[in-house]
């Protein structure tokens, strides 16, 4: 596991913020919630996670930025250094009583991503890069899967939400492609877990479209320090910004890509 004083920074809010969810989830029906659009959710755990991360995260190194899901971009002093946080990724599970949702958090410096941390509380499962360090899952380094058929892979995605509609059609004409190529497809509702599963070998690959940067940074460098590709959904490098994501391992990355590509067309 990587120890160090950014690593220990980060895993401490985490763990901090990760009790409140755990308490939360016990007492769901008790839950406030708000809505924020057709099958789109933020409850007053979001906000109660989201409010304990920021505290730890800007006592622990003042002046950094912050671009969270909740509260949006907050500039520091030092604009060299940017946290991306999602303080619950994963609410509809979490709603739902259901134990797979994430604290993800990922330290930009100087526009690269350069530290990431998944956490689900629920089974206290904790996935922790750094660059040039590698990807740890609770004390075991990470590879991705060495796969290289797709016959033979079990890949994950994201289905657009009811909020969404105008994805569907699209993301059904890529599920089509991707249907008559893989062993079958899983979808776990939390990027975040997603994408730590793709870095520990769970799934041989994962994409999705809709995305933002807190959903997503955390996740990507988790799975590039496993030894795995990660690119947007048309192979862009600047995937935080547009959104989509789409990794696995070498080959599995590019039949992927393949794939995606070939259901804009179809």
């Amino acid at each position: 596991m990587i120890r160090t004083p950014l690593m220990n920074v980060m895993t401490a809010a985490a763990l901090k913020a990760g009790r409140g969810l755990k308490r939360d989830l016990g007492e769901i029906e008790n839950l406030q919630v708000s809505s924020k659009g057709p099958g789109d959710f933020v409850t007053l755990a979001d906000e109660k996670s989201e409010k304990t991360l920021y505290e730890e995260l800007l006592k622990a190194r003042p002046g950094y930025g912050f671009v969270l899901e909740e509260s949006g971009r907050i500039e520091g002093s030092d604009k060299s250094h940017t946290w991306h946080i999602d303080p619950l990724d994963g609410t509809t599970n979490f709603l739902h009583a259901i134990p797979m949702f994430a604290i993800s958090i990922a330290l930009e410096r100087e526009g690269q991503i350069v530290a990431g941390l998944v956490y689900n509380p629920a089974d206290d499962s904790m996935f922790v890069a750094e660059k040039g360090q590698g990807a740890w899952g609770n004390n075991r380094r990470l590879r991705v899967a060495a796969r290289k058929e797709m016959s033979q892979c079990v890949l994950g995605c994201g289905i657009p939400h009811l909020g969404k509609s105008r994805e569907h059609p699209r993301f059904k004409a890529e599920l089509a492609q991707v249907m008559t190529a893989v062993v079958n497809v899983r979808r776990i509702g939390c990027v975040a877990l997603d994408l730590a599963y793709v870095a520990a070998g769970r799934f041989d690959g994962f994409w999705e479209r809709g995305l933002n940067s807190w959903d997503i940074a955390a996740g990507a460098l988790l799975i590039r320090e496993a030894g795995g590709y990660v690119s947007g959904c048309d192979g862009e490098e600047n995937f935080l910004e547009t959104g989509a994501i789409c990794c696995g391992n070498e080959f599995i990355h590019k039949q992927l890509l393949e794939l995606l590509k070939r259901a804009q067309t179809r």
